[in-house]
């Protein structure tokens, strides 16, 4: 019994750690659709969205995925809650609006892939695939190239 307390109470604690973490700030910038920057500590950090890649700037779709996600968060509070940080040294988080995912509602809108090299969230799976099979955003492009493949051409 005393064994079963205890991993309750670390559970508990681990669960209480991460969502500490978490931090609210105004959203002042917006690079491209899955990169942004959000105030914290009175400065403007960069935070790259968990599990996703939106369109490169000067791709099909690219300007249309940077345009949804200032619509739906520059200039407001935002919720940043971190991953994990990349080698640029951005902030990879999930970041949340009025109540709903940014990286999610960037995914149903079909203006991202979900980035199964980073994430193996199965849901960010099934909302691109739902977004696919209707044909939304970039999906209306059945040749539509994944910004890795794209950024790896650039790169030649």
């Amino acid at each position: 019994m005393r064994s079963r307390l205890f991993i309750l109470f670390l559970f508990t604690l681990i669960f209480i750690a991460a969502h500490a973490l978490a931090w609210s700030g105004k959203v002042v910038g917006v690079s491209d659709g899955d990169t942004i920057s959000v105030l914290h500590d009175g400065k403007a950090e960069k935070i790259r969205l968990y599990g996703i890649d939106c369109p490169e700037k000067g791709q099909a779709f690219g300007a249309k995925a940077k345009k949804f996600t200032s619509n739906k968060v520059f200039g407001k509070i935002v919720e940043v809650d971190p991953v994990t940080t990349d080698r640029y040294g951005r902030t990879i988080a999930w970041v949340n609006f009025d109540g709903q995912s940014l990286n999610e509602a960037l995914l149903s809108a079909g203006f991202a892939w979900h980035y199964k090299k980073y994430s193996s969230e199965r849901h960010l799976a099934q909302l691109e695939d739902a977004s696919r099979q209707n044909k939304l955003g970039l999906w209306a492009d059945p040749h539509a190239i994944p910004p890795w493949e794209f950024r790896h051409k650039s790169a030649k």
